[in-house]
Order: C-alpha cells, then sequence, then structure tokens
C-alpha cells in the first residue's frame, strides 16, 4: 500500500503531465468507416482511431492530445469535447435483442444509438424517426437518443418528402403567430395600402407562368417610344401587408426560400399571402413594386425608376399561349386576348429580343440546358419524366425579369447599401488548373486573365464552340466558384455583369422581400431592420440548405424511379468525371448515374486539368459531354445514386470515346 508521501509524488507527476501536454483544438471530421479524424484550427489533420471516434460526433469542436499508436503512426486522443453541433438527426429505429437503438441515416453517424424506453415514443421496427441527441457519448462512448417524431414507414405515400424535411431541419409548419397574422389580413388591406399609390389598374400588364402557378411574382408591360421601349415590371409586393419584424417576416427569413418540392411545394411565406392576397391574380387590385426602365433600340437600359402602385392583370397566361403568339400559331386562347394585351405582348417581345442581343454581345448568356418535368402518381412518386422545352416565351420573361434586376442592383450601388449577388468566377484552386488547360488545348487563349471578370467574360465567350479535342469551355465550367449574397456590389462573372441583385421573386426568396425592403426605405423612408453579418451568413445557409434538401429529394425518387428503366441500352452524355468514374446524363428523361471505374477494364487516371479519365495502358479516355450508351445496373440506396454499366462498342464503329479498345 502506498504511502502518503508517494500518493502525493503521483498527484504531483500527474500533474505535471496535464501541464506540460500539449493540447490542440479542432473540428470532428467522420468518414465512411468507424475512424475520423480532427481538422486541426492549425491547419492539419490528426487521425482518429475507432475506439476515439466512438467517444465524438460529426462537427464536435474538440481538443485533441497526439500519442504513437499502432506501427508506429501517430493518432489523436479526444481530451474535451467543448461544443457539439449536432442536435437532431433521422434514422430507422432497430430492435435487437432487448436493445432498442437508432441507425442514423446522416451521413458520419455510423454507429447505433442506444434510445432509452421513456423515450422511444411508441416506434415500430424499421419507422423512420427524427431524433436528438439526449446524451453525448464524450464520458464513456455510449451515446443515447430520443425520438421527437415517428415519420413512417419506407413505402408510405409521401414518405421520401416527410424523411427530407426532418433531415434537414426545415420548418413543416407555421408557428401560430404566423397563421394568426395571417388570418388577420384579407382584401381590405389591399384597399388601405393602396390609397396612396399609383393607380394603374387600367394598364394591360399580364402575367406569365406555368398553368398551375398560384404564386405569380411579375406582371408585365411593354410601350414602343422614339429610342425603343418602355418596359414595366409590376413585382408583387408583400413587404407592403407583411409589417416589419412581424411573425411572418421572421419566418420567412428562417425559412429563407420557397422549396419546389415535386409534388408538395414548402412555401416561404402562407398561402393565404403567396398564392392568394400578394399574388398577382387576374382581374383583381393587387399590390406591387413596379420598375420602368427605358430599353433602348440596341438593348442597353437607359433611366429607370420605381413606383409603388395598384395594378389589375389583365391575363394569366402560359408560356405555351404566349409563345403561340408570338410564332404567329392560330388558337383560341391566342384569338380572345384584348388588342391591348396583343400590342403589349408584340412590344415585349421586341424589347425582350433587343435586351438577349445586347447581353449576348456584351455579357453572358447561358445556353439553353435541356430541362425535365417530373409527373408523380398518387403516392407522390413519379410516373413519367418528360421534356419540359424552353420557348420564346420563358426568354422573354428571363430577360425582362434580368433587366429589372441590373437596374434594382445599379439602384443600390449609387446609395452604398444593399445586398447583391456576386459570383467570383473560378475558384481560385482551380486557376493553375485552368491555365495549363489553354496552354495545352488553346494556347490562343492562354494569355488571357480568367481570375479578372473582364477576362472570364471573354474566356467564355471565345470558347463557345472552340474545336478543341477537349470540351474547353465545359471544363472551365466545372471549376466555377459558388455565387454568394453580399452587401457590397461586385462582379456576377457567371453572367458578365458589373454587380446584380434580385428583387423579382418576393414571394419566393428571402433575398429578393429584403431588396425590397431596401429600396423602399431609401426612395419612401419606411422603416427597415438591416441585416448584419451574421444575419447573412444565416440567411446564406438556409438556402443551401433548401438547395441540399430539394437536390436530396430529387436524388431519391429518381433512383426509385430509375428500377423502371429496364435493360435496354439507352444514350447519354458525360456530365461529370471524378478519380472513380463518371455520371451519365440520359437524353430521354435527364436521369444521371454513375458508371464506376471498377465495372471497366483495365486501370484508369483522371487528369485534374481536362478533367478526363484515361486508360494507363491503351489511352482510352471518357470525358466530359461526350456522348456513351448505357444500361441500368441498380442503385446505391445509402447515397441514392442510380448506377449504369457502360455498353461497350467495337473499335471503329464510329462511338466517340470508344476508340483503341481491345
Amino acid at each position: 500500500m502506498l504511502n502518503a508521501d508517494a500518493l502525493t509524488q503521483l498527484r504531483q507527476l500527474k500533474s505535471d503531465i496535464e501541464e506540460n501536454k500539449v493540447v490542440f483544438r479542432g473540428t470532428v471530421k467522420a468518414t465512411n468507416g468507424r475512424f475520423g479524424f480532427v481538422a486541426l484550427d492549425e491547419g492539419r489533420d490528426v487521425f482518429l482511431p475507432p475506439e476515439e471516434m466512438q467517444k465524438v460526433l460529426p462537427g464536435d469542436q474538440v481538443t485533441v492530445t497526439e500519442q504513437e499508436g499502432d506501427k508506429g503512426k501517430t493518432q489523436g486522443v479526444v481530451d474535451e469535447l467543448l461544443e457539439t453541433s449536432l442536435d437532431t438527426f433521422v434514422g430507422r429505429y432497430l430492435v435487437k435483442g432487448k436493445g432498442h437503438f437508432v441507425v442514423p441515416e446522416t451521413p458520419g453517424i455510423n454507429r447505433w444509438i442506444f434510445i432509452p424506453p421513456q423515450e422511444r415514443q411508441n416506434a415500430e421496427p424499421d419507422d423512420y424517426i427524427y431524433c436528438r441527441i439526449h446524451k453525448h457519448p464524450i464520458k464513456d462512448g455510449k451515446g443515447q437518443a430520443k425520438i421527437l417524431k415517428v415519420i413512417g414507414k419506407a413505402g408510405e405515400s409521401g414518405i421520401e418528402r416527410s424523411f427530407t424535411v426532418a433531415t434537414f431541419d426545415l420548418p413543416d409548419a407555421w408557428p401560430e403567430a404566423v397563421n394568426k397574422q395571417a388570418e388577420a389580413l384579407d382584401e381590405s388591406v389591399i384597399e388601405a395600402r393602396g390609397e396612396d399609390r399609383e393607380d394603374r389598374t387600367d394598364q394591360p400588364y399580364v402575367t406569365i407562368d406555368s398553368p398551375g402557378t398560384q404564386d405569380m411574382d411579375d406582371a408585365l408591360l411593354a410601350e414602343p417610344n422614339a429610342t425603343g421601349w418602355k418596359l414595366s415590371i409590376a413585382i408583387a409586393d408583400p413587404t407592403a401587408v407583411v409589417e416589419p419584424g412581424s411573425p411572418a417576416e421572421q419566418e420567412a427569413f428562417r425559412r429563407a426560400t420557397a422549396i419546389y418540392f415535386p409534388g408538395e411545394p414548402l412555401p416561404m411565406l402562407p398561402d393565404s399571402l403567396s398564392t392568394r392576397l400578394c399574388s398577382l391574380m387576374p382581374e383583381v387590385k393587387r399590390l406591387a413594386l413596379i420598375c420602368d426602365l427605358q430599353v433602348n433600340n440596341d438593348g442597353s437600359l437607359g433611366d429607370y425608376s420605381f413606383h409603388q402602385a395598384v395594378i389589375r392583370s389583365h391575363g394569366k397566361l402560359s408560356y405555351e399561349l404566349v409563345s403561340n403568339l408570338i410564332e404567329g400559331r392560330e388558337a383560341d386562347d391566342v384569338n380572345a386576348l384584348s388588342d391591348s394585351v396583343v400590342n403589349s405582348l408584340d412590344q415585349l417581345h421586341q424589347a425582350a429580343t433587343a435586351l438577349r442581343k445586347w447581353r449576348n454581345e456584351h455579357a453572358l448568356v447561358n445556353g439553353d440546358r435541356p430541362e425535365f418535368r417530373l409527373r408523380l402518381d398518387e403516392n407522390r412518386r413519379i410516373r413519367l419524366i418528360e421534356p419540359s422545352v424552353q420557348n420564346e416565351a420563358h426568354r422573354l420573361v428571363e430577360e425582362c425579369m434580368i433587366a429589372a434586376n441590373r437596374c434594382a442592383a445599379d439602384f443600390l450601388g449609387q446609395q452604398n447599401k444593399g445586398l447583391f449577388i456576386q459570383h467570383p468566377g473560378l475558384r481560385e484552386d482551380r486557376a493553375d488548373n485552368v491555365r495549363a488547360l489553354l496552354e495545352g488545348y488553346a494556347p490562343d487563349l492562354a494569355g488571357v486573365d480568367a481570375t479578372s471578370a473582364e477576362g472570364f467574360r471573354d474566356l467564355m465567350k471565345q470558347t463557345e464552340g472552340l474545336d478543341s479535342e477537349v470540351p474547353v469551355k465545359a471544363v472551365i465550367s466545372r471549376q466555377l466558384a459558388r455565387a454568394e449574397l453580399s452587401f457590397t456590389p461586385a462582379p456576377h462573372q457567371g453572367m458578365g455583369l458589373a454587380a446584380y441583385t434580385t428583387f423579382t421573386s418576393p414571394l419566393r426568396k428571402f433575398s429578393d422581400f429584403y431588396v425590397h425592403r431596401l429600396v423602399k426605405s431609401i426612395l419612401w423612408q419606411e422603416p427597415l431592420s438591416e441585416l448584419n453579418e451574421a444575419e447573412l451568413a444565416e440567411l446564406q445557409l438556409a438556402q443551401f440548405r433548401a438547395r441540399q434538401a430539394a437536390n436530396s429529394l430529387e436524388s431519391w425518387l429518381k433512383s426509385d424511379f430509375a428500377r423502371t428503366l429496364g435493360e435496354d441500352a439507352m444514350t447519354g452524355v458525360i456530365s461529370r468525371t471524378t478519380p472513380s468514374g463518371f455520371f451519365v446524363r440520359l437524353d430521354a428523361n435527364g436521369l444521371e448515374g454513375f458508371v464506376s471505374c471498377k465495372t471497366l477494364d483495365g486501370k484508369f487516371s483522371f487528369d485534374p486539368v481536362t478533367l478526363r479519365l484515361v486508360h494507363n495502358r491503351n489511352g482510352r479516355t471518357f470525358q466530359l459531354e461526350q456522348p456513351v450508351t448505357v444500361t441500368f445496373s441498380g442503385v446505391d440506396d445509402e447515397r441514392k445514386q442510380i448506377l449504369f454499366n457502360l455498353v461497350e462498342t467495337q473499335a471503329g464503329d464510329g462511338e466517340p470515346g470508344n476508340k483503341g479498345d481491345a
């Protein structure tokens, strides 16, 4: 038995060790395996073995010490949990013997988590469940969860949407305060708020949208004049009926955007506002924020002004109807239009044509990529995918919206305050790769500074249709940064514009709603609670999460639909390449699936400059935009990813990319 002196010495030794050990701060990163890493604040990663990974969750802020592990390799030991960010997650309910667990579906949580008896909410095996971490595993590696909600079982109607909403922590019900606010508003608010506004109810504004659209947020009108056209874009004005700082505005900020899930959207504002009271419905008075602007004959923009007005849409027109009119096709719905509406539509088309010509010459216009429409069955699963044709009416509306948004960006830029969308062009870490690409495959353009706004615009124009063995423009387009919100104007390089914002979708996007508030605060001294940097970051994150959710649900529905494809060969083009394989987008329905290098003969190397996969022995290549033929081979259920097999062809049969096959 140790005497008092020995115990004192041991305590002192332990204290000395604690004082002298080097502790690092960092963030836990999970992997597909049981091990993980801690990304240290100083910029390097420390390996976490499985027994240490059991104590933490993805995103945890921790301190670690380093020690020598197996085979002399350094590994981390978790010292202290500083902060945990993972709160709620989704998974499946599992009963194993006497133990009840959740098997997380959240990436990076590769363990079952015990659910104590009082937290099980009468869940049944295989139920999808929405959970919260009840006890963090930091002390003993044995975390616990509590069930917040039973989502339902696989196969139930609409389970995919419900599961996605829970996965991304999206609000799917209105707070009581928002419901009360919405219910208290009716048509009388239009009369009351419209008293001091311009009356434009006799002017032939029309909305142009899909037949099923209810949240109509823009109406258009054009008149010719001596130097071009006066274009008038009326935008729905929810800020006129939603009080600043009210529950509805706070919830709109929280949601950030409407999410157009297939079959059942998740709106930003209550339906009573977005699809009725604020929607620019035909033949009723509605409040609008209007941008009047001069479009010159060459498509350049002249003077512009903003107005608060009351309008009355003279018609809800479909894209197809307007396209029929533009192209001179006879149809009953075209013949039913009034002369004033027909004249306005004709002038709108002429103005939009001039606007597009100017953008083609002075900015950047993205080509029309094939789009597809999902048709759902009674169980809210895809029964059909059909092409969605972009016609002249779509382009007309697009040009009008871009023109109005350019005016808003210019106006706010002059005031040195605003909310802008900036796009920096190339990702900084890809600039060297793009330079190497140009030197190798477009030497005449090698001197272009692709990192500047002007250089990037010139590069994208000059690589359009470039005759090269590598699709240079497609490769560059895969190396672009993401557009971001900003308080200061900066180039939107993806559009080739010096500054850009959007205010034309205030029923659907909070950033547009906020730009309305900004414009009104400047012109009419209306109240404004300005966003700060933290709120801007929160808004940006919410927008990103909404996009992720929409993509996730579509991927799930499409992967289920892919099981109906059968065994027939299908044509498509390579849409993305990775070191482990390539994605193919089918011509017939736009579905994207993955072809793994593991299913191909031989070994391939990935070229980060050309984004090509090259066979190590015979030089066979796979690259962006290359036509290929594939068959359906299955679905990766964990990733909700469609899998294809490449249909091999004989050498010399003419199919691109397959030359040189043995």
